[in-house]
């Protein structure tokens, strides 16, 4: 049994704090038009707080033996959503089960975590590793961003991709195979934009390259919530008088664009706190990172600081206006179900690690 003196308080008051400014700020996004959202939410983040208890009490080392598994089942859960998929807004991305819709796509990136985790510390390399050596690992990733990319779904397919490079960036990485990735990785991008992107997501990334290029079509997203974010100013509005918010001129306000809702209703100085709560967030996970027992433990520590970084880095560019819209949600903010477990969950991994230093 693990005493209460071992405990993670640190890392637990910070999951709770953006927890409830995060539900704070959704009754605000929803109470006008779609209540029902954060009802749903609540009994999501209990769901989510199970997880996280049960991550927790687990010992990490354990899941190292069924981290290939899990990978498989999280592709083949991938597969599936093409086929038996619930199709909403023209994205296939959800499957219903007993009434409640998952999307396997969020629960993908702590399967792709685990089983990198798994690589990395089965096949360690002193020298420092070539191109060869990431084969398997860029395969692992590849495979899934294929699958979500045809849901689609290129924000999740992009949060995949940056994961693996934070994780292969900070193992020991040859420079000529540091170089040969770049390479492939600009060769990759004009074939992306050819063959794999929709033409929504392709009008997307050049309104955000052209501002005043579709004001009110597929620039209306980023405008909006910059007009919310430049709205509340130093000190905001106030909780609830938002006006972009609250007269419904935000749109996806409680998924794509919950920052922008914040930064409306709390200014300049509200947004400054919930950056610095998630920057402290992050920093606490490279910190367990570094205090690991053994190599799986610190790669999975990372892995998971990559997905939250990533995710607020996107998520709030995206509605600063100087990244596109690509459909990121914000870690304990945004409304679903999927992204409040797959976050508790990794963070209930990192408590795990914590437990046993």
């Amino acid at each position: 049994m693990i005493r209460a003196r071992r405990f993670d308080w640190t890392l637990a008051v910070a999951v709770v704090a953006i927890s409830v400014v995060g539900m704070l700020n959704l009754y605000s996004a929803t109470w006008t038009s779609r209540p029902q959202l954060y009802s749903q939410q609540v009994s999501w983040m209990g769901i989510g707080l199970v997880g996280f208890a049960a991550a927790a009490a687990l010992d990490y080392r354990t899941l190292s033996r069924v981290a290939y598994p899990l990978y498989v089942a999280g592709v083949l859960s991938l597969v599936a959503v093409l086929f038996v998929g619930k199709t909403i807004n023209g994205a296939r991305r959800w499957i219903e089960i007993a009434g409640i819709s998952v999307q396997p796509s969020e629960f993908m990136k702590l399967m792709l975590i685990l089983a990198m985790a798994r690589f990395l510390n089965d096949w360690p390399v002193a020298e420092g590793r070539a191109l060869r050596h990431l084969a398997i690992p860029a395969l692992m990733v590849a495979v899934p961003v294929a699958l979500v990319l045809r849901q689609p779904d290129l924000g999740t397919s992009l949060i995949l991709v940056l994961i693996f490079a934070t994780v292969v960036l900070l193992i020991k990485l040859r420079r000529g195979a540091l170089i040969s990735l770049v390479i492939v990785g600009a060769l990759a991008a004009p074939l992306t934009w050819s063959h794999l992107l929709k033409d929504y997501q392709r009008q997307r990334i050049l309104t955000f390259l052209e501002p005043g290029r579709d004001p009110a079509g597929a620039g209306w997203h980023a405008r909006q919530a910059l007009t919310a974010v430049g709205a509340g100013k130093l000190e905001g509005r106030g909780f609830l008088h938002g006006t972009q918010t609250q007269m419904h001129f935000l749109p996806e306000r409680w998924t794509d664009f919950p920052f922008a809702v914040w930064a409306e209703e709390w200014g300049f100085l509200g947004s400054v706190v919930l950056l610095g709560l998630y920057l402290f967030l992050i920093l606490w996970a490279v910190r367990l990172a570094s205090d690991a027992r053994e190599r799986f433990g610190a790669i999975l520590c990372t892995g998971v600081a990559a997905l939250l970084f990533w995710h607020v880095f996107i998520n709030v560019g995206m509605v600063a206006g100087v990244l596109p819209v690509v459909g990121v949600t914000l870690p304990l903010f945004s409304y679903g179900g999927s992204s409040v477990l797959t976050v508790l969950v990794g963070v209930g991994l990192l408590m795990s690690v914590s437990l046993r230093r």
